[in-house]
């Protein structure tokens, strides 16, 4: 059984030691408070670094034949380099394989680190967590910025927080600065300079009760996601689409479905599945060392 050691970054830290696809230990967190949602964003990318493997080895602790370090970040990452992170943009160039590993042998662990997208390592998790690591499986994570996972790992991009989903020139509050982008729409942060005068809590209670300027942003942001799922649908088929993240309590399903209804018209492609699951840190750490399980196996 392999010891692999994930570690699933997000707008906090989260690692633990995984032996055959299950948690054996309590997880480790950085920052300690979860409502410090900005506190990564604030660190320098060496600070970023040492976090990342103290709390490698606080999951190790002392576990001999730990074989290798699995990393979940957000950006697009490519041959170990975060090569684009709008939502920790201090990472953006970093050779961040080599660095983990590189700080990682001044601890006397010398293993490989695979690094990939946190949607990514939420997509593997999830696939574990159901018993469908033979089966395609789509993730959306809405936060502070919108993830997308996929599981199997295929070569590419799959930025899909940055789809675009409008055509309005008065939409670019994404914070890659791109225009029309679903993060832009989605995003916490895009909402909150949206709407300077609320939170976005706040926003979702007014439309409840009716609000115009609110109600009105309610149906497009779900217009929105239903777009680019809809897309993605259309790009490489049906199936399960998981709906997860610390917005999701914003989420209408009826309203989602009925826009989605209206998107998908073609018979072949209506077998899709919407569900929403719980963000949970274990399922992200867990497959964070599945990447790095078979990344070490390729």
């Amino acid at each position: 059984m392999a010891k692999i050691v994930g570690v699933a970054v997000s707008e906090r830290m989260s690692a633990g030691l995984v032996v055959d696809h299950k948690l054996v230990e309590e997880l480790r967190l950085f920052p300690e408070h979860p409502d410090d949602k900005y506190a990564l964003v604030e660190m320098p990318t060496e600070s970023l670094v040492k976090t990342i493997c103290q709390l490698v080895m606080l999951a190790v602790d002392g576990t001999k034949g730990v074989s290798a370090v699995g990393v979940s970040l957000p950006g697009f990452i490519k041959n170990g380099v975060v090569e684009e992170s709008p939502n920790l943009p201090q990472l953006k160039g970093a050779r961040i394989e080599a660095m983990l590993e590189a700080e990682l042998r001044s601890h006397d662990l010398d293993i490989p680190v695979t690094a990939v997208n946190d949607g990514d390592g939420m997509a593997a998790g999830l696939a574990a967590a159901h018993g469908k690591l033979d089966s395609t499986i789509r993730v959306w994570t809405l936060g502070v910025g919108i993830g997308y996972g996929r599981y199997p790992f295929m070569p590419g991009v799959w930025e899909g927080g940055h789809t675009v989903v409008t055509l309005d020139e008065k939409e670019s509050f994404c914070g890659c600065g791109g225009r029309g982008h679903l993060e832009g729409i989605m995003g916490h942060r895009a909402m909150r300079l949206r709407f300077l005068d609320m939170e976005p809590e706040e926003v979702f209670e007014a439309a409840k009760a009716g609000d115009a300027r609110c109600l009105e942003f309610k149906r497009m942001w779900h217009k929105a996601l239903a777009a680019a799922t809809s897309t993605s649908i259309h790009m490489s088929g049906p199936g399960r689409v998981f709906l997860t993240g610390f917005n999701v309590r914003f989420l209408d399903m009826p309203m989602l479905r009925d826009y989605m209804h209206q998107m998908v018209k073609m018979s072949p492609l209506q077998g899709y599945v919407l569900e929403i699951v719980e963000d949970n840190p274990v399922v992200r750490v867990i497959g964070a060392a599945i990447s790095a399980e078979q990344a070490v196996g390729r």
